[in-house]
């Protein structure tokens, strides 16, 4: 793995805040911990509400399901409940924890078929929004080299750019994590022309059942001078799901831990 250490950092190794270097993987696989894998599984019910440049709004509301395996292995479940449009629209992804893409199928009610969706569509639009369908269950730290460009009292300031760059929109991304609680609390990605083009932040942080949880995440589209507000309620840790209900079958019925 690939990582470097910024000159910038150089002062900060002197003060009292290190006695050594961090290492800057170290951060980026407590930061992945953190956002994506508190307690063994989850629930958390998400309002969505999507600002467009002219100031117009649209809404969904979904449930989001998680389970923990292995080695980095986890599963997430999303069953969308309003509006109309999108009602019974299910997404499911198998996230490997290896470095393999992960594996993401989407249920379409309104005309009876699952879509498999391509491992270069991940970066697309997640139902219409700012986020795309990789923010949900999170980028692999091993698509990425990683740099750790400053540190502060409080957080962690990182540059990670891909190995495989033809495959993303974006030339790098640069992250802030707290280094408190280890949550990503901004992101901005950079294209190739060296330009802010996407920025993602953590508005709202609580601790529930003593996981420091994101609350409140907004991202917004520089360029498209749009914005995707999420806010997470009903939040739950360790309530005991079974794997079974994270498969095909389950997308076009889904179980009662999906639905309200």
């Amino acid at each position: 793995m690939k990582t470097k250490l910024s000159l910038l950092i150089l002062p900060f190794l002197f003060s009292p805040l290190f006695s050594e270097a961090p290492d800057v993987m170290d951060i980026i696989l407590k930061a992945e911990q953190a956002a994506y894998f508190a307690g063994n599984d989850g629930i958390a019910d998400v309002h969505m509400v999507i600002h467009d440049a002219g100031g117009s709004t649209r809404e969904r509301e979904f449930r989001i399901l998680r389970w923990n395996g292995e080695d980095g292995q986890q599963k997430f479940y999303v069953y969308f409940n309003r509006p109309a449009d999108v009602r019974a629209m299910a997404y499911l992804v198998w996230k490997h924890g290896d470095g393999r893409d992960d594996d993401r199928w989407l249920w379409l009610p309104s005309i009876g078929r699952v879509n498999r969706i391509a491992p270069g569509d991940k970066r697309t639009a997640f139902v219409g929004s700012d986020f795309v369908y990789e923010d949900v269950s999170g980028r692999s730290p091993l698509e990425d080299d990683h740099e750790l460009i400053e540190v502060t009292e409080e957080l962690y300031h990182i540059r990670s750019t891909p190995k495989n760059p033809g495959s993303v929109e974006f030339a790098f991304y640069e992250v802030w994590i707290n280094r408190e609680t280890h949550l990503p609390v901004k992101a901005e990605y950079t294209d190739r022309r060296g330009n802010v083009f996407r920025r993602v932040t953590a508005d709202t942080v609580e601790v529930i059942q003593g996981f420091p949880t994101v609350m409140v995440s907004t991202v917004e589209d520089l360029n498209r001078n749009s914005r995707t507000v999420n806010t997470f309620t009903n939040v739950q840790y360790d309530v005991g799901l079974n794997e079974n209900i994270f498969s095909e079958r389950f997308l076009r019925r889904p179980p009662r831990e999906a639905t309200r």
